[in-house]
């Protein structure tokens, strides 16, 4: 176009930049994440299996873990006595009997008591929060026993790798269950504290669940090593610890597992 001094000024040209569509398609969609190195979110129904048939698995286990621990108390050690006269070994083997029963059987049907009780939720609740209590008692009167047996025999107490798992076990078992007692059931409690706070509740019950398990291994070989030519309490003990080991990983898969698939 000429200005008024005759020169020509240079053409303005616009180009209008229209946006690329976006596909909507799920292919398209799965080919981006692809190109983009994302892969996709898993859920914990992606193991194709139910809570169910680990929970009758796990029920299956407690009552083979008990069965071979009273087998070994009643059978090979000769039962449980609380008087100062009698055999102190008998006053000891309280100590894997009543730590058998609660810290691995009871916590075990404890964590699982959502995927077991039928019922609404305080029902749930109020039977998780019971057996858990009944851990600890079971647990309490097992450390009497030894702390009593080390009294009476002379021995210095905490000295072992599986007194340390056995002492620290039991101390964040009852800080996790004060802690849960204020935040799920202290009326002062707000929603969102207790939702918050939820996760961590489930994650520290199976690292404490899990310790309870250890501590229980390590407590059978402190029994068993000792023995030297192998005898039949051996392959009790050895079937017992397997039966524990297996329990607690079941355990752990019917807490992780959905209920419904």
């Amino acid at each position: 176009m000429p200005s008024r001094g005759g020169q020509r000024q240079p053409a303005v040209v616009l180009v209008a930049v229209v946006p690329e569509r976006r596909r909507t398609s799920t292919a398209g969609g799965g080919g981006r994440r692809r190109r983009q190195g994302i892969m996709p979110v898993k859920s914990s129904a992606s193991f194709r299996l139910t809570a169910l048939p680990m929970v009758v698995m796990a029920q299956l286990l407690a009552a083979a873990v008990l069965t071979l621990t009273l087998v070994w108390v009643l059978h090979f050690r000769g039962g449980v006595s609380w008087e100062r006269t009698s055999n102190p070994i008998l006053v000891y083997t309280a100590h894997p009997l009543f730590m058998v029963i609660g810290l691995v059987i009871c916590t075990g049907e404890a964590v699982m008591a959502y995927r077991i009780v039928l019922g609404p939720r305080e029902a749930k609740k109020a039977v998780h929060l019971l057996l858990h209590l009944v851990a600890l008692a079971f647990a309490g009167v097992g450390l009497y026993a030894a702390f009593k047996y080390h009294r009476d025999a002379g021995l210095p107490d905490v000295r072992s790798l599986h007194s340390w798992l056995g002492i620290a076990t039991i101390a964040l078992y009852a800080l996790q269950w004060l802690v849960a007692f204020v935040y799920f059931l202290f009326p002062g409690a707000m929603m969102t504290m207790r939702a918050d706070y939820a996760p961590w509740h489930i994650f520290f019950g199976i690292v404490i669940f899990l310790m309870a398990v250890c501590t229980a291994e390590t407590g059978l070989a402190r029994f068993i090593f000792p023995v030297s030519d192998y005898p039949s309490e051996a392959f009790v003990v050895n079937f017992t610890g397997l039966a524990i080991l297996m329990f607690g990983v079941v355990v752990v898969l019917a807490v992780i597992l959905p209920s419904r698939y």
